[in-house]
């Protein structure tokens, strides 16, 4: 059984329904609360823009039937003796119905009538002043004051048609609205209605985009997950490959690869560190594919010759691993597991923190298996005599604080590894695999 199809039981499924289940909790609490942040600025939005309008509906009706009143009382036209006359009447009637105050002007800017209700007289003082008309164009101001007085004060220039289908200015007319109370109510409820109507689209839409978010991220994470599962059995099918050139292989990468992470959670890798440190123990050995079964397979002690052959595996093992995408992490270990912190091993000397982690972290777990397990050329030591050679290269071979991360767990791994075959360390290594590859 391969570590891929270890990693397609039934236990993994359930991991994967239970993550989903995450993912699908936290997807509906951070859309729920986008869907909430976004109706608490639409509201407003809504409440000002109706508001807004129902104000400019109100300006604009009334600005229309002021026209419509002046010229019905000729007020357009401001000159000649009876100017005044008609102005003051027009100004009577328009103050008793769409505002409070009526003002007339001449062209001039010259106040020819002025008529207002007791409503209009109880502000007048209030409103701000101004000089002589001259504007051009028709406007208004909205006015609130601190006992709740809301005003709506409008200037709208008259023109007065001539010949040739041209306009000029004859006169000005100023009015002003006292809002009242049940129309201002009702403006308010407009602009709830529409803030509501704001926030609850803001919410529905949240409700409608949940089910499309998570049916995609399903999607997603399978076809992550079938990725991951080819990875994987790449991954197993080149430690096979190594183990049918040497029959301790196999069993010795499922160990020193949980090993190494055993090490590495302690020194708190995580994520993509994590993985390709995983991935680099397990295949640290892939160049030995290309070393002579002669050196390989070798009961004894090899020649220089032999040795200087043997050392090439590390650069072939480079090589095979460098280019492919995913496995790019694992060229950290794959290059650098021969290297000593002391500087003196090879193939480029590097010393110290130049070596990188992953590599420092694994040379610690493949000499400490290879001490501990049975070779063809040795029987395996006891876990004494493998700490003390350990401890004794701490600082020459090894980098002293990942021995020092390792020590309070080496009795605990040095049992769990005590008479375990291939299939029992590859279930070891399978279940950090699921952990730090998030499946």
């Amino acid at each position: 059984m391969g570590l891929a199809a270890i990693m397609a039981s039934s236990s993994q499924e359930t991991s994967i329904v239970v993550g989903m289940n995450r993912f699908n909790r936290r997807t509906a609490i951070r859309i729920a609360a986008v869907s909430l942040l976004l109706a608490a600025i639409a509201s407003p939005i809504a409440w000002f823009v109706a508001r807004e309008n129902a104000e400019e509906a109100t300006v604009s009706l009334a600005m229309e039937e002021s026209r419509r009143l002046l010229r019905y009382f000729g007020a357009v036209t401001l000159n000649g003796p009876k100017a005044q006359e008609k102005a003051a009447k027009a100004a009577r009637t328009i103050a008793g119905g769409l505002f409070d105050i009526a003002e007339i002007y001449d062209e001039h800017g010259n106040k020819l009538a002025e008529a207002m209700t007791d409503a209009g007289a109880a502000v007048e003082e209030r409103l701000p002043g101004h000089g002589r008309p001259t504007y051009q164009a028709a406007s208004y101001e909205s006015l609130s004051f601190g006992d709740a007085l809301w005003v709506l004060r409008v200037f709208v220039p008259l023109q007065e048609a001539e010949a040739g289908g041209l306009s000029r200015i004859s006169g000005y007319f100023e009015g002003v609205r006292v809002v009242s109370a049940w129309q201002r109510e009702q403006m308010r409820a407009n602009a709830l209605s529409a803030a509501l109507l704001a926030g609850l689209a803001s919410l529905l839409c949240g409700a409608v985009i949940y089910p499309v978010v998570v049916r995609l991220s399903a999607d997603n994470q399978r076809k992550a997950r079938e990725v991951l599962d080819s990875h994987i059995s790449m991954m197993d099918a080149l430690g096979r490959a190594i183990a049918k050139r040497d029959s301790d292989t196999g069993a010795h990468n499922y160990r020193v690869a949980w090993i190494a992470t055993r090490i590495a959670e302690r020194l708190g890798l995580h994520g993509q560190a994590m993985q390709a440190l995983i991935a680099g123990s397990f295949l640290h050995d892939v160049g030995k594919i290309g070393i002579p079964d002669a050196i390989l397979l070798k009961p004894g002690k090899l020649d220089e010759a032999e040795f200087d052959t043997m050392r090439t595996h590390v650069q072939q093992g480079e090589e095979i691993v460098t280019g492919i995408g995913w496995l790019e992490g694992a060229a950290a270990v794959v290059a650098g597991h021969h290297e000593k912190w002391n500087g003196a091993g090879y193939p480029r000397g590097l010393a110290g923190e130049a070596i990188p982690l992953a590599a420092r972290i694994f040379a610690v777990a493949d000499v400490f298996d290879a001490l501990c397990s049975k070779r063809p050329y040795k029987a395996p030591l006891g876990f004494e005599a493998a700490m003390a050679i350990l401890d004794k290269d701490s600082g020459s071979h090894f980098d002293p604080a990942v021995m020092d991360a390792f020590r309070p767990i080496a009795r605990e791994v040095f049992d769990r590894l005590a008479d375990c075959d291939e299939d029992q360390a590859r279930q070891l290594l399978d279940e950090r695999v699921r952990l730090h590859f998030g499946i």
